[in-house]
């Protein structure tokens, strides 16, 4: 009976340390097989971002070109547009950047006369957030453009594609919204 029971003993230990060593190999594999997919995982994570960084280089390329183009089709109806509106201006400023010792302010079209002047804020596409934003330009733009703090100051939105009741929202703004037309721009807005 003792002989019995030590061969049951030393069975089990024997089935426990094969045991064991199978649950050792599987854990090494399994911690292979993880490091592997980990590693890949990162290579598709880390190809992945240089695609979206690519995509986001040539959207914002394309959304840049496209913004100047807007320009180029707003800047030379500026005068001609706001003097039928009886505002007198007579000259015309493309990408008017603050002065390096102030607060970062860039103007897409600046039409301007010795009392009055229009900014004009030039999107493809019009958001009221567009909106929001380029009314706080407006509010610090005498302080930054100080050569200008007599002036009286109009604000103007230029867009092709304009969200929902977007125009309404910059009227209330006090704003007026430069819209396209056939081969040719016109304000929508009473500003």
């Amino acid at each position: 009976m003792l002989f019995r029971s030590r061969l049951l003993r030393e069975s089990l230990e024997a089935s426990r340390q094969e045991f064991d060593r199978r649950m050792a190999e599987s854990k090494a594999e399994f911690d292979r097989d993880l490091a592997e997919s980990k590693a890949e995982y990162d290579r598709r994570i880390a190809r992945t971002e240089r695609i979206a960084a690519q995509a986001n280089e040539v959207v914002n390329n394309l959304t840049s070109r496209w913004g100047r183009f807007v320009e180029n089709l707003i800047a030379p109806a500026a005068i001609r547009l706001f003097q039928e509106r009886g505002i007198l201006v007579d000259r015309i400023y493309q990408r008017m950047r603050a002065p390096r010792n102030k607060p970062h302010l860039e103007i897409d079209i600046f039409a301007v006369n010795h009392d009055v002047a229009v900014a004009i804020e030039v999107k493809s596409r019009l958001t009221q957030d567009h909106v929001r934003k380029f009314v706080q330009h407006l509010e610090a733009f005498k302080t930054i453009f100080t050569e200008y703090k007599n002036n009286h100051i109009y604000g103007a939105l230029a867009a092709i594609e304009i969200d929902g009741d977007v125009d309404k929202y910059a009227e209330n703004q006090g704003l007026f919204i430069i819209q396209q037309s056939g081969d040719s721009v016109y304000i929508s807005t009473d500003g």
